[in-house]
């Protein structure tokens, strides 16, 4: 088991700003844990080396306590330390508190404490876990903030220890004093209420600091339409509500329990709802996806904390706060959506469900409302025209006919890069193998003490197809999406067009494991097929997803092809291995479906995916085609601290759909961050959300999970 500790005392100072890492000292063991210890070296210090010598002892021992002091002084604080290994026998298991008497007895080691009854001082403010990297290992990464009582640094053993830390980034670091205290609810309400009630500073920083930066000054409802239910919009909806505003909620799709049986019929019947699918509808298309709240914009930053502790607010479960990679499940999914649309009704936010956006009501270069049109109506004419005061969009990256409403409405958009490529499905049992070796046995469909094991690969493949080391020299090929225990499934949102994804319910019981293999495609690509303007990323899209309809012969059967077969045009193999997908396969000749510098740029990556993952190219592998929809292809440019169009007054694009966001924990961020943006430019109050919960990222569109 391999254990990311962060230790903390209590007096935040920030003492090794001079301090650099030498090398490491050398590995000291003890009980079966094991870490390693490294020195540092100040020069403060060295120009104090003739003190350690006085002339009379006085003068020795005053520069003794000296010395001390300062050391004291530099070590306290809150601090980081990783690569701490546990022997793995020394329990996998999920029990907290068992994990908890193993970190007390590590500490006791390294730190040497002289005193066991100290022990009762120590307590753990945050423990993250994850799985264990590396094949084999079968263990369970910790991220850990913990509060030490300040006596542990009088002891000099002790004293000694901690002063061989030196800072190092992904090593040993500092850690934040201040981070959010509760979900996005409790701070807004807390702030609400110590400017209401005038009540005096509190003795936190941070709470006094709510007092004088939030002051609510808007006498005025305005009216905000919030264009999309995914995680941005809800999340938007949520501070705009929360705030004061007036709140329509625009969702195209259905709630969650009609948008089920849709799926449902799509499923068994093959009946596709054009606007309640995979895609569309309540949750957005994370919501029968894999239910992933994993992100790379801070998995420790305070707007992601506060988006976790939101969602455990409506129903999530209280471990995707401590998990490292932490998921949720569609099944999970479904009931938490529920109690975030109560709440926001019960804030008085109106949910239209079935109601599409057709076109934007503009006056004076500002837009000043919407016509929306009912999606279970065939009467073309049913259109209703909407005022607002604001334009919340929050579309996902499927919203192919907002995207031309908005060049129809001369909207700034620009192409993005995003990715395409296949997916790959195995056995879940081969996955457990190829990561855990002999512990495969203990997975037992994530009932076991060991979860279910899944993956991550990137590589960069140059024009020669070898190892290019760096983005900058190759093209990006990656695994994306990966659903261990999990099934592919269709997102089409068209008839005529083939797509697909994975999905996973929060038991991984699935007997078979898949992932999205893509390749990082540009403006390069579409000009080289003809297809020009910031919508080019959508007619390439559409392009492949015609074909990959035609060589499924139609009716959602998705073309195939055995994993060892793309690296050869040898003849076709109608025997394929079975699929989890349920509307059919068909043996196909993917390696002629994308162009060839794609086709190339994936057969090299994955035989590097291989050396890494030895088995991954398997007999039992299928190539499942095609996967075009990872992020959105466009980008709406806006204001960086308004969130507002460069282009048109009033609209707010926010979210994947817009290109800022990628995944369930970044669209909900970044609409967090544009909710409290649009109250501030709408007069509700006036502050800096950011001095509470960080600044947010810039640009994230361009990162997935």
């Amino acid at each position: 088991m391999i254990l990311f500790v962060n230790i903390g005392f209590l007096k935040f100072f920030n003492v090794f700003s001079r301090t650099r890492l030498i090398r490491p000292r050398r590995t000291e063991s003890y009980a079966n844990v094991s870490v390693n210890i490294h020195r540092e070296r100040n020069k403060s210090f060295a120009k104090q080396e003739d003190v350690s010598k006085p002339k009379n002892l006085v003068k020795k021992k005053e520069a003794t306590k000296l010395v001390c002091a300062v050391m004291v002084v530099r070590i306290w604080g809150i601090w980081g330390l990783m690569a701490v290994i546990v022997r793995r026998h020394l329990g996998i298991g999920r029990n907290i508190l068992v994990v908890c008497q193993i970190l007390l007895g590590w500490l006791v080691s390294v730190l040497m404490f002289l005193v066991k009854p100290l022990l009762g001082e120590v307590r753990f403010t945050r423990i993250d876990k994850s799985r264990g990297a590396g094949r084999g290992v079968g263990g369970i990464v910790y991220y850990l903030d913990t509060v030490v009582h300040w006596q542990v640094i009088l002891f000099f053993h002790t004293l000694g220890r901690l002063t061989r830390l030196a800072k190092k980034i992904g090593r040993v670091e500092r850690a934040k004093v201040f981070s959010v205290s509760g979900d996005l609810i409790s701070i807004i309400h807390d702030f609400k209420r110590e400017v209401v009630n005038h009540i005096e500073a509190r003795p936190s920083q941070q709470k006094s600091h709510l007092k004088e930066s939030y002051k609510f000054i808007s006498t005025k409802k305005p009216k905000i339409a919030v264009v999309g239910s995914g995680p941005s919009g809800l999340f938007a909806s949520l501070v705009l509500a929360e705030l004061g505003a007036e709140v329509t909620l625009i969702e195209r799709g259905q709630p969650v329990e009609k948008r089920g049986r849709d799926i449902g019929a799509l499923v068994v019947r093959r009946m596709l709802q054009l606007e309640s699918n995979f895609c569309f509808g309540e949750g957005g298309a994370g919501t029968w996806s894999d239910g992933k709240l994993v992100t790379r914009i801070g998995r420790n930053s305070d707007g992601v904390v506060a988006v976790l502790k939101t969602l455990v607010h409506f129903g999530a479960p209280r471990n995707i706060l401590v998990d490292g990679k932490p998921h949720l499940g569609t099944d999970r999914l479904v009931p938490l959506l529920r109690n975030f649309r109560q709440h926001l009704q019960g804030l008085g936010v109106t949910i239209r469900f079935g109601t599409r956006v057709d076109d934007l009501l503009v006056e004076n270069a500002k837009v000043v409302g919407v016509k929306v049109s009912d999606t279970e109506s065939d009467l073309l004419l049913d259109n209703q025209k909407l005022g607002f005061d604001a334009i919340v969009l929050a579309v996902g990256h499927s919203a192919r006919d907002v995207y031309q409403m908005l060049h129809s409405n001369n909207v700034e958009l620009v192409p993005k890069d995003f990715s395409v490529g296949l997916r790959i499905e195995h056995p879940q049992e081969l996955i457990n193998r190829i990561q855990y070796s002999t512990l495969a046995n203990e997975v037992c469909k994530g009932r076991g003490k060991v979860p279910v094991a899944d993956y991550k690969v990137v590589k960069y493949v140059d024009e020669e197809g070898t190892d290019a080391n760096s983005r900058e020299n190759g093209r990006s090929c990656y695994s994306f999406c990966m659903c261990p225990g999990g099934q592919v499934v269709l997102t089409s949102t068209n008839p005529s067009e083939l797509c697909i994804n994975g999905m996973s319910f929060s038991r991984r019981a699935s007997r078979w494991a898949n992932a999205a293999l893509v390749v990082t495609i540009s403006w390069k690509d579409f000009d080289s097929l003809g297809f020009h303007g910031p919508l080019a990323g959508i007619e390439f899209q559409r392009e492949f997803e015609r074909r990959a309809a035609l060589m499924g012969g139609g009716n959602f059967v998705v073309p195939v092809q055995k994993h060892l077969i793309i690296y050869s045009i040898l003849a076709l193999v109608v025997d394929v291995p079975p699929s989890s997908y349920r509307l059919g396969v068909k043996s196909a000749e993917l390696h002629d479906l994308y162009p060839n510098h794609i086709t190339e740029a994936l057969q090299n990556s994955i035989s590097m995916f291989d050396r890494e993952l030895p088995g991954f190219i398997s007999e039992e592998a299928l190539l499942h085609g095609v996967e075009t929809r990872t992020s959105a292809p466009v980008q709406i440019p806006r204001n960086t601290d308004t969130y507002e169009s460069t282009s048109l007054e009033g609209l707010y694009p926010i979210g994947e759909g817009a290109g800022y966001a990628g995944g369930i924990v970044s669209a909900a961020v970044d609409g967090l961050y544009a909710g409290f943006a649009v109250a501030k430019n709408l007069n509700l109050y006036t502050g800096c959300i950011e001095s509470i919960l960080g600044k947010p990222m810039k640009n994230t569109g361009f990162v997935k999970y």
